[in-house]
């Protein structure tokens, strides 16, 4: 009897732990070459064990209210993200608005040395935040979508000190492959198939892992165009595909949980 009252009042009290538990948002701000930048920190806070971070640059669109939303589902209980602003606090495309978004990106695409900066700058941040979050800065990594594919690639080019780096339907091109011989990072980038604006580049791609120290993998998703995890895009050549879409972030947890084993345990 005492063991069942026992479990009864355990189970109460993991409901009550719940029910408290949210989704923290929370401001991170710095200054880089007298330009501000405004990042959230997401992350569950029912109980402060430590787990991974992750950086996550958003679509060209940048941090906005779909970008949170898509950073608390990956975020769950399992990892905390920090949300990344690569265009400073003042640039804000307005979903849809590709004239906006594109005039936002075009200044990185355009200078590739100060995307990497603002990411690698985002990166440190990230891993600031373990004094203030539950976050373990032995395991780190980062992800990004389109645009933010292009800028978490370059993160691993730059040989950035993170276990993974996973792209999703990310720009493949680079301004100078030999920067792939200092990757540290394992690498995984996902494409559609039918993604027009970035499978030209994927033979030249697969050549510059070729060349790299990395352990990569590169899948290519048959019948999958661009955006195929934004869920608000759809039309003909960026458009969200819920079953693709599960499927990557499928692969994503199998990836980032390899990476995180210690080194004697992973795969070779």
């Amino acid at each position: 009897m005492r063991i069942a009252t026992y479990l009864l009042a355990t189970a109460l009290l993991g409901l009550t732990s719940a029910a408290q538990a949210k989704m923290v948002h929370k401001p991170v701000e710095w200054t880089l070459d007298g330009t501000r930048f405004h990042s959230v920190l997401v992350y569950d806070d029912a109980n402060q064990a430590k787990r991974p971070g992750l950086l996550m640059v958003p679509n060209w669109y940048g941090v906005n209210d779909a970008a949170i939303r898509k950073a608390e589902m990956i975020a769950g209980q399992r990892y905390v993200i920090l949300l990344t602003d690569m265009y400073g606090a003042d640039v804000h495309p307005q979903p849809g608005h590709t004239d906006q978004a594109q005039a936002a990106v075009k200044p990185l695409y355009g200078d590739r040395a100060l995307m990497r900066k603002r990411v690698a700058e985002a990166l440190a941040q990230l891993r600031a935040q373990a004094a203030h979050a539950p976050i373990d800065p032995a395991r780190l990594a980062a992800i990004g979508f389109c645009f933010g594919g292009s800028a978490v690639l370059d993160l691993a080019r730059s040989g950035a000190d993170v276990a993974a780096v996973v792209s999703f339907h990310g720009g493949l091109a680079t301004d100078d492959p030999t920067l792939a011989k200092q990757i540290k990072a394992r690498v995984l980038a996902m494409n559609g198939a039918d993604d027009k604006g970035t499978m030209p580049d994927a033979d030249k791609f697969m050549d510059e892992m070729r060349g790299s120290p990395a352990d990569w993998q590169f899948v290519v998703i048959g019948h999958a165009v661009h955006c195929f995890t934004e869920v608000d895009e759809h039309s003909p050549g960026c458009s969200y595909d819920g079953k693709i879409a599960a499927r990557s972030y499928r692969q994503m947890e199998d990836w980032l949980h390899e990476s995180f084993e210690p080194t004697a345990a992973r795969k070779p």
